[in-house]
């Protein structure tokens, strides 16, 4: 695992935790002052780190400078 590795585990993290407080707190549906912030932060703290397990379980496959268990194609030229 590499520095670029776990600089992108940790964007996916952020994102997942971004992602599940949103769905959490209901996108609208309910006030934002009456959300359970606890246990909207719970959700999206156990997503993130969900997100981060199996980044770190997806090292052994795929590309090994990346968290993700699709193998990274080479950059194709576009004539």
């Amino acid at each position: 695992m590499t520095p670029v590795f776990f600089k992108s585990l940790l964007e996916r993290a952020i994102k997942t935790f971004g992602q599940a407080l949103l769905a959490a707190m209901g996108m609208g549906v309910t006030n934002v002052l009456s959300v359970s912030w606890q246990a909207a932060l719970l959700t999206a703290g156990t997503a993130a780190l969900i997100s981060v397990l199996t980044s770190i379980g997806s090292a052994p496959w795929g590309d090994p400078a990346t968290p993700s268990l699709v193998a990274s194609l080479p950059p194709t030229s576009e004539t």
